[in-house]
C-alpha cells in the first residue's frame, strides 16, 4: 500500500484528491473507496494509506484508510 495526504474532499460531492508521498499525479479519491462504516469523509491534511488504480479520468485510490 502506498501513503499519501489528504489534499482536500468535498463532503458534498463525495470526492476529492490525495498527494502521494512518492512523487506522482495527485490521485482521484471517491467516498465508496474509503474503508469503513457510517459517514464517509476524509479530513484535509490527513495521512492515508491506499492502493493506487486507474481510474476512468487517471490515476485514483482503492481501499483508502485513514493513519
Amino acid at each position: 500500500m502506498a501513503t499519501g495526504t489528504v489534499k482536500w474532499f468535498n463532503d458534498d460531492k463525495g470526492f476529492g484528491f490525495i498527494t502521494p508521498d512518492e512523487s506522482g499525479k495527485d490521485l482521484f479519491v471517491h467516498h465508496n473507496a474509503i474503508q469503513g462504516s457510517g459517514f464517509k469523509s476524509l479530513a484535509e491534511g490527513a495521512k492515508v494509506s491506499y492502493d493506487a488504480e486507474q481510474g476512468p479520468k487517471g490515476p485514483a485510490a482503492a481501499n483508502v484508510q485513514v493513519l
